[in-house]
């Protein structure tokens, strides 16, 4: 196990994450409950609360992990697969903002320079990668609440020895 999330958390390290949010984010993957307190974190992985901390207002801003309270109005830090949408979704809200202010340059720029027609095509650029993530993550949304094994109409699929 200890080998896994090593290798599950340098994955996460080479998609852009620090290392404690890295580390973080692979913990709360792999507890069964999906949520941990931030002393179980930081019990968890040896390391400051402040530590914790840090890495899970990172995390919460990225739509990574959610905050919940627990019946003890303890703060729980909660992965589920709704984030993993909700992440997809605010990064082509991002792409959405950089869109917007390439097309604020072409307009200061003038259409007509070289400079501006760079950003005309980055904002082309990336309002179809936009477009295309936000498509691609509500036609796969289903895909987050079908359980392994089953079709969308909830129907067993047949394995390797059942034809």
């Amino acid at each position: 196990m200890a080998e896994y999330e090593e290798t599950f958390t340098t994955v996460l390290m080479a998609s852009g994450l620090t290392k404690m949010a890295a580390r973080v984010l692979t913990c709360l993957f792999t507890t069964d409950a999906g949520s941990l307190t931030a002393s179980e974190l930081a019990r968890r992985l040896q390391v400051s609360p402040a530590s914790i901390s840090k890495a899970i207002a990172f995390l919460e801003g990225q739509s990574l992990v959610r905050r919940e309270r627990d019946e003890r109005r303890r703060d729980r830090y909660v992965v589920d697969d709704e984030l993993f949408y909700q992440a997809t979704i605010a990064s082509a809200r991002a792409n959405d903002q950089l869109v917007a202010t390439a097309r604020q340059g072409v307009a200061v720029l003038g259409p007509h320079t070289p400079a501006a027609a760079r950003l005309e095509n980055i904002a082309r650029f990336l309002d179809f990668i936009s477009e295309s993530i936000t498509r691609a993550a509500e036609q796969a949304r289903e895909v987050l609440h079908t359980k392994p094994g089953t079709t969308s109409n909830d129907t067993a699929r047949p394995g390797p020895d059942h034809g």
